[in-house]
């Protein structure tokens, strides 16, 4: 798993990690609200932790902002301890509060309680965006209906896309987490499969579905994801 701390605190920052990465899990580091947003663009994040008093966008503007178009788990972690404060952070959709100072092993437990549930949430699931929808209960992809016959590897990107609609992903995060192997920079069958999946969804819909964001990878066209 891989674990977004958002925590402008150097010493915080740098526990956080080792306990993380104790745990086997990976993790990617921002310093302000700005940065963290930035970050889950470039990064397939599993879930996120989050504290309040950063330089940039504050907290609670980071929560609202990735809550509004994803179900990521968040887990705030705050000085600010008012009840009022804390139920108007899970109202925002935080899926946990945790005061600071606070304990290592509970934040570790509720981590593996945060992704397990965000796990079994979206298993089984259904996305659409426009006429394209992908079923992950039988694995078919669909647009008006008509199946897309994609190749096992086109699929497992075609579904990223779908999962995270806004999210830039880098050529390494697609070729790792298509074919499963450790990417070395060669670009030819990545863009290859790009290729034969714009066209495919060309076919049926005469519209391009896929942005090329150059010198970082690519994501789903935003001219298709915000349309109405």
């Amino acid at each position: 798993m891989k674990i977004l701390i958002i925590e402008d605190n150097q010493d915080i920052q740098t526990m956080l990690v080792e306990a993380i990465g104790q745990q086997g899990h990976q993790t990617v580091s921002a310093y302000s609200g700005t940065e963290g947003l930035l970050l889950l663009q470039l990064h397939a994040i599993d879930l996120v932790i989050l504290d309040l008093m950063l330089p940039g966008k504050s907290g609670q503007d980071v929560l609202r902002e990735i809550k509004s178009h994803s179900v990521l788990p968040v887990i705030v972690i705050s000085a600010m301890n008012s009840m009022d404060e804390k139920i108007a952070l899970l109202k925002a959709g935080a899926d946990d509060y945790l005061d600071k100072p606070f304990n290592l092993r509970e934040l570790m437990a509720r981590i593996d309680n945060a992704i397990k549930h965000y796990q079994g949430s979206t298993s089984k699931a259904v996305y659409q965006i426009e006429h394209l929808v992908y079923d992950s209960n039988d694995h078919r992809m669909t647009y008006k209906q008509q199946e897309l016959n994609f190749t096992p590897q086109e699929f497992k990107i075609m579904s990223l896309f779908m999962q995270n609609p806004n999210k830039i992903f880098t050529k390494q995060e697609l070729f790792e987490l298509a074919w499963d192997s450790y990417y070395i920079g060669e670009d030819k069958t990545l863009n290859v499969h790009i290729g034969n999946i714009r066209k495919k969804l060309f076919a049926v819909s005469e519209r391009d579905w896929i942005e090329t964001v150059w010198g970082i990878g690519f994501r789903l066209n935003p001219q298709i994801n915000t349309a109405d």
